[in-house]
């Protein structure tokens, strides 16, 4: 008996031993194949990608230069009987690490001895040109192992002595070079181009211009005669309107002035009308009640007058009664005033010496008391005189003046009188 085995197009089924005790090997990819219990022997083999990631490191150039190279390659179990035999043979019973080990050690050998044969220029400037040459050492070697190198790509490299970053300057500089002397050489033939075509372009334009310019000024010279026709009739039929206009607004001032006219009269007629009315309304309603209000206004001026000229009759009468009545008092006064000094000057005439020099002692301490009265709220006078004889001068040079102060005061002279003069000399005798 036996069991019946299927596998996916990823992977290959190995059937080995048969009945009979064969040896014969099976090779069945994507299908089935039936398996003899105790008899044979079933094994399966990855037909997927593998995906390798090679690295040779520090690893001289024909020139001596150690560099690092990466790279990136795809490979699989190849499906053909004869070559997924020698696969089987290398790689059955192994896991996947396990072949891509043994790939990958193989594939890195190759790119060690072929780097050693290369420049690094020619490894960084042709990249496709080393990982072809790669793939065509390495095919022959991992084909045996029923291998096949789908692609192979140089990843990276790069070096610990800043060689290819040297390299990179000085070509930069020299493709920076040669790009700028390309750059100008080609600004240099597109500014000559340029020109060229703006010049072209502007002879172009120029004429283009030129024959705008006659067809515009064709055009406008037409248009203008036109316009100069048209302004024509169109001023010529304005006037004939403004003219008819006239006309009738003329004929309608006519009209209207007619019209005018009667309205004037009639309204003439009506104003006068009014004059007559407004004469009779005034005469009832302002010339009679002013004539009788003037009449009386007559009147009461008349009675008002008759009344001021009365009074200032009587005032008058009053004034004088009383002028007459205060001059015959003034007068009487004046006379009695008159007789009074006439009495008084008949006396002194028939006073004598005596009697004269008794009225001026009775009129001394009035004057005295007159004199006197500015002192009365003095304490005491002090005369300054270290001589005393001095002061008795003094003394008696104020009772000399006496006599020309009464004089001067009273127009009495005392010096006449031989008494006053007598007491005068003893009272200077007695000081």
């Amino acid at each position: 008996m036996g069991n019946c085995h299927t596998v996916g197009p990823n992977e290959a089924l190995v059937v080995s031993g048969g009945c009979c005790g064969s040896d014969e090997k099976t090779y069945v990819v994507g299908g089935w194949s039936w398996a003899w219990w105790l008899i044979s022997d079933i094994q399966r083999i990855t037909l997927e990608i593998m995906t390798l990631q090679p690295k040779c490191e520090d690893v001289e150039t024909a020139e001596g230069v150690a560099i690092t190279v990466t790279g990136v390659a795809q490979v699989k179990v190849m499906v053909d009987n004869e070559l997924l035999g020698y696969a089987c043979e290398q790689f059955l019973g192994k896991s996947v690490m396990e072949i891509k080990s043994v790939i990958l050690q193989t594939l890195e050998g190759h790119l060690r001895s072929i780097l050693g044969t290369l420049t690094v220029e020619q490894i960084y400037q042709d990249r496709d040109r080393f990982a072809a040459l790669v793939r065509e050492v390495a095919a022959p070697d991992v084909g045996r192992m029923g291998i096949e190198i789908l692609s192979f790509t140089i990843k990276d490299v790069y070096d610990k002595v800043e060689y290819l970053s040297s390299l990179g300057k000085s070509q930069t500089a020299a493709v920076q070079r040669d790009a700028d002397i390309g750059v100008a050489e080609a600004e240099r033939d597109a500014g000559i181009r340029e020109a060229e075509c703006k010049k072209e372009m502007m002879d172009i334009k120029f004429q283009a211009d030129t024959k705008m310019a006659d067809s515009k000024r064709g055009l406008e010279m037409q248009k203008a005669a036109f316009n100069q026709e048209v302004n024509t009739k169109k001023a010529e039929a304005q006037l004939a309107y403004e003219l008819q206009a006239a006309k009738e607004q003329q004929k309608i001032r006519l009209e209207e002035i007619e019209i005018e006219v009667v309205q004037r009269k009639k309204q003439i007629t009506i104003e006068e009308k009014e004059i007559d009315r407004t004469e009779k309304e005034l005469i009832a309603t302002v010339k009679r009640p002013a004539e009788s209000e003037a009449y009386k206004m007559q009147q009461l001026a008349e009675g008002q007058k008759m009344k001021k000229v009365l009074t200032a009759q009587a005032e008058a009468e009053k004034i004088r009664c009383i002028g007459e009545a205060e001059a015959g008092s003034i007068e009487a006064i004046g006379k009695a005033e008159a007789e009074k000094m006439r009495l008084k000057a008949e006396a002194y005439q028939h006073y004598g010496e005596a009697a004269k020099t008794a009225l001026v002692l009775e009129a001394l301490p009035k004057i005295a008391g007159k004199v006197a009265a500015p002192l009365a709220q003095t304490n005491e006078i002090v005369i300054l005189s270290g001589d005393g004889s001095r002061v008795t001068g003094e003394v008696n040079r104020l009772l000399a003046e006496l006599p020309v102060s009464v004089n001067a005061l009273t127009g009495v002279d005392l010096m006449k009188w031989p008494n006053l003069r007598k007491s005068n000399g003893l009272a200077i005798q007695q000081v």
